[in-house]
């Protein structure tokens, strides 16, 4: 019996002490050294591209064990910026992200396996699952005595599964995000 608990003690241990180990880090928004965009076609002529200027976030990464990566992020849906002003009222208004009554996104990781970042995202009032292909892009000190770390990935999703019927033609019923994320280590 004693064999048998220490044996799971020993188990318990290296289990706990492998996810201590990840290092925490927080998205620089401050410096601007991260973004999320976005691209629809439009009417299934031409690109329309746009971002949010305004998002939080923390991750969790170990290199030993990525799959034990955590991601959460804040997006302030308010802060749609396609460069151009009465886009940007229509995107905001009720056919699209409709900010009065949804003011944030957020996405939630469940899971990272093999650079597939899978998650919930809550969009429009509505919380699906998503999966983002991801690109560690580097990492290391930097020149004022921090770490940093960061990632690019993309994903593709359909407005509809979000609640979001504005009907732009075939072409336009996806949009796909562009995401690149610098980490400061806590």
């Amino acid at each position: 019996m004693k064999k048998v608990l220490a044996t799971s003690l020993l188990a318990l241990g290296l289990f706990t002490g492998s996810a201590a180990h990840a290092d925490d880090y927080t998205i620089d928004t401050e410096g601007m050294h991260a973004f999320i965009q976005f691209r629809i076609q439009h009417l299934g002529y031409s690109w329309l591209y746009g971002r949010f200027d305004k998002f939080s976030g923390n991750f969790s990464y170990d290199e030993k064990t990525p799959d034990a990566a955590k991601v959460e992020v804040t997006i302030d849906t308010t802060s749609v910026n396609s460069n151009h002003a009465e886009r940007d009222k229509h995107l905001s208004g009720e056919d699209f992200l409709d900010v009065a009554k949804f003011p944030e996104a957020k996405f939630v990781s469940t899971k990272y396996s093999g650079g597939k970042l899978e998650g919930n995202l809550t969009l429009h009032g509505v919380t699906k699952p998503i999966t983002i292909d991801v690109k560690e892009i580097g990492a290391g000190a930097d020149p004022w005595g921090g770490f940093r770390r960061g990632f690019e990935g993309s994903t593709k999703f359909a407005l509809a599964d979000f609640g979001i019927e504005k009907d732009l033609g075939p072409a336009s019923k996806e949009v796909e995000m562009i995401l690149a994320i610098e980490g400061v280590k806590k």
